[in-house]
This record gives C-alpha cells, structure tokens and sequence, in this order.
C-alpha cells in the first residue's frame, strides 16, 4: 500500500502516529529526508553546515526508527551526527546549536501513550522549528527527495556530557548537591520510564531517589505525562517518607517521556503543575538572580503568572498553546522565561526550548534558598498578590475526527453566552475558545492539534468551581 503523504501532518510539536498504523518505517522514510531539505533550504545560509543532529527516546524500537532516519538522510547528501543512547529531547535541542547543526531529528512522541511514536524537528538555535517549517516539509512531501551521488558520513555521539555541563554552569550547583548530600533536602525524580532516567542522578549524585527508571514502553500501562492520575507511586512514596523522616525539606520532581515537561510534588504529597512553578520560578529568578526580560505564557496560562511578573515590573507576552509560539517569541524578544499550561518551561538565558531538567534545577535552588516547601513558596505568592485560584484540566477522548470537527462548527455558530450558571464576559480565541466568567473564573475549550481530543481548562477562585466548570463542559461536549 503506497504511503499518502497528504496525510502526515504536523501538530504544535511535531509528527506522531500510532506505531505500526501511521507511524511506520515507511512513511519516516519519506518524512526525514524532507525534513532535512527544509531544514537546508532554510538555515544553511546562517549555519553554513550539512550536519544533522538525530536523536530518541526509550519508547518502543525509538533507536531502530532513530538509526532509520540516519541512514536515509546521509543517503541524500547530509552528514548525520546519531546519538548513541537515549537522551532527553532538550539535550539534542543542545547538541544542534552547541555542534553548529541545520538542526535535530527527534524520534519521540513526548507525553503521548505507549502505542505512540514521533518525530520533532528542532532548529539550528537550539528550539522546535516555527510553523511555516513544518508547513514546507508538508507540503514537500509529495515531491519526496533524490538520493545523494555522494552519502554523508553518519558518526554516533554522546549527547549527556556537553548537554549537562551547560546546566550546571546556571546554578549553584555545589549549593543544591550539598543541601541532598547534608539531608537539608530529599529529593524524589520520578521519571515516568522516559528519557530524564539518570538525567539528576548525572547532575545532582546518587543520593537522588529516583523512581520509575527502568524502560517501559508501556509506561505501567498509562502514559508518560505529568498528571496527578500516573504519579501515585510518587504521592505514596513521599507521604511514606515524610511519615518517617519530619526533618528538613523534601520534593518530588517530575519529568514526561522526553524530559522537555516537568511537574512537582510538594513536602505533603500535593501536585503542583507548571501553573504553580512557573510564579515560584518567575519570583526566585527575579528576586535572587537579578534576571530580567519578558514573561511570555500561554493562552492556558493561570492568571498568577502576570500577577507575580507585576510585582518585578515585568512585561508579558501571550501566545497560543505550544511552545514552538513561545520559541519564536523568544527568538525576538529579551525573555526571561517562557512557559506552559502542560509542564514546558524554557529561558532566556539557554536556549529557545523547554527544559525540564534545567527547571528541576531551578526550582530546588528555589527551595535551597528561600528554605520553603514549594506549597508553602506558592502560599506566599498568593498572599502577596492577593490572589487565590485553583486550577484543573480534563481531556476528553472524541469518539472521531469528524465529531471535533461539529464541535468546533458548534462553538462557531452558537456562540455559548452561560456556562454552569455563569454569564460570560469576554472570550479569546488566540487558541480555542478561552471564556472569561463572571465569577472570575475563565474555560477553555481547544481540541489537540494530534489526537481526536478536547481539552478542557478551568481557573476558577476554589476547586468545587473547577470541578463544577469542566462537568457543566464535559456534558456540553457529549
């Protein structure tokens, strides 16, 4: 059966399918080559280079299809640098702009199930390619790429050690491995089988408690995503501990399947998303390291986020769910941090990509220094703002394309004027549909560029409002 090319399409991060159905060898045989062309006919007057970084995850047969793409990009005429293990997705966003690289290829499917594979394309300057990029590689795929009178050379590289000296050399790294070393902080990393495995142990010693390392293509049968519903080996894990040991300060860390989102756990087992992190990390970087620049958030974003940016004169920048909107804003803007909803947070001062093992280092120096928990630092930034929210998100699997695609006809036609009993007052459409209430409260209703999905967000002042929102959205959509 031929490949279609039409039908392999690029969402806000990248190519993925289903492994064996529209992931396959073949269809990555068609879509590498031409994403190295786009990648040449792009940046190679900037660059000046023929080098392709190639890279993957621990998912199911990710080094096979990684040594694929390698093969057929030096059969058209590029040098391919493939790496010779598993490496965190930010580590290859590196390792381009560190090697003098067109870019990277990817081989992941981040935060997705097990029965998913992907591929990221990355640019020369270390982030995720912006949308006309991939648009090109769309569109080009049907044209396909001849082979090379002359093949690239292919060499493998170890991504992990220019990678982690980068890291190290942004934060007081003696101050963070003396504190777990002394026991003024335990420190858990579950990394959710994925590709953060090792990635603190490398940076921080082996007095790192790291759980859910060894590879699982099945991810314990959930998927490797930063959500409280996967993390209950964690909950359990610290609420043990702290049963056992009351004396110093204790978190859990965690990281998804490519190690470009991360998540929290506080002292008492509560999860902390990225809409609790990044006020905490906006407030240590402004107050202890002097940064500066931009605040550029989502769409999703909570509302904490300008709140706390207000209170260091900081501006801020809203964009569309992705981080490849947040990358291109940070290509042009000085910025300080950028960061999403779903856990990706990246700054100004490395590179245009979200990365979750530089957050996780932030945020313990964040806790080293101000001798918080974390649920206790986000208590403070809330009485400082005089603003308290709670926050939840549901997705929602749609039984076809086809239904999202009356469900959006829907949301266009009928335009929603109440939701749970709540007049609205604005609505956004940056990305989906953002309702601002009149409770204070705002829903967004946005269908995943990927998958048959909606996603669902609420803000709102408790969390029986949240609960209450999104069961009022999740009957409108059935």
């Amino acid at each position: 059966m031929p490949v279609v090319a039409n039908s392999i399409k690029f969402g806000t991060d990248g190519w993925r399918g289903v492994i064996g159905d529209e992931f396959t060898f073949e269809r990555l045989a068609l879509v590498a080559p031409v994403a190295a062309k786009v990648l040449y006919d792009t940046y190679f007057s900037t660059v000046g280079s023929r080098t392709i970084i190639v890279g993957y995850d621990r998912r199911f047969m990710a080094e096979d299809f990684a040594r694929a793409v390698a093969d057929t990009v030096t059969a058209i005429g590029f040098d391919v640098l493939l790496s010779e293990d598993y490496a965190p997705t930010p580590a290859y966003s590196w390792a381009a702009k560190e090697l003098n690289a067109l870019g990277a290829l990817v081989i992941t499917a981040s935060h997705n199930p097990g029965a998913y594979l992907g591929l990221k394309v990355k640019g020369y300057f270390g982030g995720s390619v912006p949308p006309e990029v991939t648009k090109e590689i769309e569109a080009q795929l049907s044209v396909g790429v001849p082979l090379a009178a002359t093949p690239g050379k292919q060499e493998k590289f170890d991504p992990w050690p220019s990678y982690t000296q980068a890291l190290e050399g942004k934060v007081d790294i003696a101050k963070l491995r003396q504190a777990i070393a002394s026991g003024k902080l335990t420190l858990f990393a579950d990394v959710m089988h994925g590709a953060a495995a090792g990635g603190l142990a490398r940076l921080l010693g082996n007095q790192v408690k790291e759980i859910n390392s060894e590879r699982d293509p099945l991810f314990g049968g959930g998927a490797p995503e930063p959500l409280p519903k996967y993390l209950s080996r964690l909950f359990q894990v610290i609420k043990t501990h702290r049963e056992t040991d009351k004396s110093g300060l204790t978190v859990g860390l965690v990281f998804d399947g490519d190690c470009d989102r991360i998540a929290a756990v506080d002292g008492e087992a509560n999860f902390l998303s990225s809409q609790v992190l990044i006020p905490i990390l906006i407030d240590h970087l402004t107050l202890r390291r002097g940064f500066t620049g931009e605040i550029v958030k989502t769409v999703s974003g909570s509302d904490l986020m300008p709140l706390v940016a207000a209170l260091h004169n900081l501006p801020v920048f809203e964009t569309a769910v992705g981080y490849k909107y947040i990358a291109d804003r940070m290509l042009v803007a000085k910025v300080l941090l950028g960061g999403e909803e779903s856990g990706g947070i990246g700054y100004g001062s490395h590179i245009p990509e979200r990365d979750a093992l530089l957050s996780a280092l932030y945020v313990l120096e964040a806790i080293v220094e101000s001798g918080l928990d974390l649920g206790e630092y986000y208590r403070q930034l809330q009485k400082q703002t005089g603003f308290t929210s709670a926050y939840d998100r549901i997705d929602l699997p749609l039984a076809s394309m086809e239904v999202r695609s009356r469900l959006l006809q829907q949301l266009q036609s009928q335009p929603l004027t109440e939701i749970a009993g709540k007049a609205v007052i604005d609505c956004q459409t940056i990305d989906g549909y953002k309702y601002r209430l009149a409770d204070k409260s705002w829903l967004m209703i946005r269908f995943s560029g990927t998958e048959p999905v909606l996603r669902l967000y609420c803000e709102a002042p408790t969390i029986e409002q949240v609960h209450q929102t999104l069961a009022w959205a999740k009957q409108w959509a059935e």
